[in-house]
C-alpha cells in the first residue's frame, strides 16, 4: 500500500536532510519536490495545491529556520499537515438504540460494494448488533447470490427478491420484513452500482433515500482509481448527502490519491478502508496511522491490534512464562514463529514497523522462505534437542542440514541466533502489548541490520576515511617539503 507515494515523499524529503540551517528559498524548492510527489500519486491538483500552500507557510517560519534539525521540523509539519488533509473522522455510525437503523451502502460496479456489506456486517455482528442484509443491486444478478453466500458465511440473514423486482419495493418489503422479525437492529441495503455515474442510477438510489430515510449512507470506492473514485464520490454525494466513505483494495498498488484528496473534495470523511478479500479485512481509517504509513514512518498501534485478534492468548501467555522462567526453547520459538505469520506477511509487518525500506533495499531476501527454513530446521531436530540446543555438536547439526535441505552453516547461524533472541525475548515477556511492539523493532533492526541505516553508516565512514588519507597525504607533502627546506638551508 502506497509503496510510490511513500518511495517519493521520503526522496523529496531527503532534501533537507544533512543540511545546516535551511533557507526560505531551498524550504520552496523542496517542497515543490513534495507537491510533484503528490501529483505523482493522483492526488487532486487543487488539493495538492493547497496543502503546498499550508505547509509552507508554516515552514518558513522562524521555528524552522533557526532549528538545528530542520529536516525533522519539516517532516513533522508534513505529518500534521497530512493527518488535517485526511481527517478528523468519526469512526461512530449513530445508530439510534431501540429502533431498527438502516445503512445504505451505494457505490460503483467493480469497487467492492457487495463484499464490504459482508465485511460491514460481520463487524456489527461483532459489536452486539444484529444486521439483515438486503439484495438491492439488481443490475447484476451475480450480487443477490455472492449476497447469500455472504450472509451465510457471516451467519446473518439475507433478503432477496427475483431479478426483476423494483429496487425501491425491495427495500421497502426487507425493512417490513425486518421489523416482523423483531430481533434485527441494523438492515444493510447493498443498492445497485454502474459501470459510471448516470441519471438512471442516482433517480433509483434518490428514491431509496426517500422511501426509507437511511441513518447513515456510505460510500464504497475502489481506492485503486484514484481521481475517478474522488469524482464519483463527489457525485454521490451531491444526489444523496454521505455520511462516510469506504475505501476498498487498500491492499493493493494502491496511488493514495484517493486517500489525500476524497475529504478536502466533497467534506465527507473515510470511516473504513478494505485490506483484502477476507471478511475480516475491514479496518477503522486512522489519518494519524495513514500519515505514518505514508511517510514510511510505520503503524505500530494498527499491528498491535491486528495481533491481538490474531494471536493465539492462551499460546503466547505459556510462551510468555517460559520467557520470563528461562525456558525459552526452540520448539516455543516455532511455535512462536507461527503465530506471528497469522499477522500476515512478514514484508507487512516490517511496513507496520516502519521497516520497509528493508526488504525492497536487499532484493534477494525472502522472509518467508528464511522463515520456513528455520522451521524445517527445527522440526529436523529431536524432542531433546530443541530443548536443549547447546547438546548439538557438529555431527547432529549435520544431520539436520541434511534432513532440513540446508547446510550445517545455516543451522551454527540459526543457534548463534537463537541464543541471543532467547535473552532479548526474555526481555521483552514482561512488557505490555505496544512497548513490546517497539522492542520487537529494535530487535528487528538489529538482527537484519537496517540496509538504510548501513548505507548511511558506510557513506559516513568513507567520508571519515577519504578526510583522514587526504589530511596524512597533505601532513606527509607538507613534511617532505619542509625537509626540502630544511636540507638547503644545511
Amino acid at each position: 500500500m502506497f509503496e510510490t507515494i511513500t518511495a517519493n515523499l521520503t526522496s523529496a524529503l531527503k532534501i533537507f536532510s544533512g543540511q545546516g540551517k535551511l533557507s526560505e528559498s531551498n524550504i520552496r524548492d523542496g517542497l515543490q519536490q513534495v507537491r510533484n510527489a503528490l501529483l505523482e500519486a493522483d492526488v487532486n491538483y487543487d488539493v495538492a495545491d493547497d496543502f503546498i500552500a499550508r505547509i509552507t507557510d508554516e515552514a518558513v517560519g522562524q521555528k524552522v529556520l533557526e532549528s538545528l534539525r530542520p529536516q525533522e521540523q519539516i517532516l513533522g509539519i508534513v505529518y500534521n499537515g497530512l493527518i488535517d488533509l485526511m481527517g478528523p473522522v468519526d469512526h461512530s455510525l449513530h445508530f439510534e438504540q431501540g429502533r431498527l437503523n438502516i445503512l445504505m451502502m451505494c457505490g460503483l460496479q467493480g469497487s467492492g460494494k457487495t463484499t464490504t456489506c459482508g465485511k460491514l456486517a460481520k463487524m456489527l455482528l461483532e459489536q452486539g448488533e444484529r444486521p439483515m442484509l438486503v439484495a438491492a443491486d439488481l443490475q447484476r444478478p451475480a450480487a443477490i447470490e455472492q449476497l447469500k453466500t455472504l450472509g451465510v458465511q457471516v451467519g446473518v440473514p439475507v433478503y432477496t427478491e427475483p431479478p426483476t423486482s423494483n429496487p425501491v419495493s425491495v427495500c421497502a418489503n426487507a425493512l417490513a420484513e425486518a421489523k416482523k422479525l423483531g430481533n434485527i437492529t441494523v438492515l444493510i441495503l447493498d443498492t445497485a452500482g454502474r459501470l459510471h455515474v448516470d441519471a438512471d442510477l442516482m433517480k433509483e438510489l434518490e428514491q431509496i433515500d426517500r422511501r426509507l430515510n437511511p441513518q447513515q449512507v456510505l460510500f464504497v470506492c475502489d481506492a485503486m482509481t484514484g481521481q475517478d473514485a474522488v469524482n464519483s464520490a463527489r457525485a454521490f454525494n451531491e444526489a444523496l448527502e454521505l455520511d462516510g466513505v469506504i475505501l476498498t483494495k487498500m491492499d493493493g498498488d494502491t496511488r493514495g490519491g484517493a486517500a489525500l484528496s476524497v475529504k478536502q473534495v466533497t467534506g465527507v470523511p473515510i470511516k473504513y478502508i478494505g485490506m483484502g478479500e477476507q471478511l475480516e479485512k475491514l479496518e477503522l481509517f486512522h489519518p494519524d496511522r495513514m500519515a505514518g504509513r505514508i511517510l514510511g514512518q510505520g503503524d505500530i498501534l494498527t499491528l498491535a491490534e491486528k495481533a491481538q485478534r490474531a494471536l493465539d492468548q492462551d499460546q503466547m501467555e505459556k510462551a510468555q512464562e517460559e520467557m520470563l522462567k528461562g525456558k525459552f526453547t526452540l520448539e516455543t520459538f516455532r511455535d512462536t514463529m507461527k503465530q506471528v505469520q497469522r499477522i500476515g506477511s512478514m514484508k507487512d509487518i516490517l511496513k507496520y514497523l516502519g521497516m520497509g525500506n528493508m526488504v525492497e533495499q536487499l532484493p534477494g531476501v525472502d522472509p518467508e522462505g528464511e522463515m520456513r527454513k528455520v522451521e524445517g530446521m527445527i522440526n529436523s531436530m529431536t524432542p531433546e534437542e530443541r530443548k536443549f540446543p547447546e547438546k548439538i555438536d557438529i555431527q547432529r547439526r549435520r544431520r539436520i542440514a541434511a534432513g532440513s535441505g540446508t547446510d550445517p552453516a545455516d543451522v551454527n547461524r540459526l543457534l548463534k541466533d537463537f541464543d541471543n533472541m532467547a535473552g532479548q525475548m526474555q526481555k521483552v515477556a514482561g512488557l505490555g502489548m505496544r512497548d513490546r511492539m517497539r522492542a520487537v523493532r529494535e530487535m528487528s533492526q538489529m538482527a537484519m541490520n537496517d540496509p538504510y541505516a548501513s548505507m548511511q553508516a558506510q557513506k559516513q565512514r568513507s567520508k571519515v576515511k577519504a578526510v583522514d588519507a587526504e589530511k596524512k597525504k597533505r601532513q606527509r607533502k607538507e613534511a617532505k617539503e619542509q625537509r626540502k627546506k630544511n636540507k638547503k638551508r644545511r
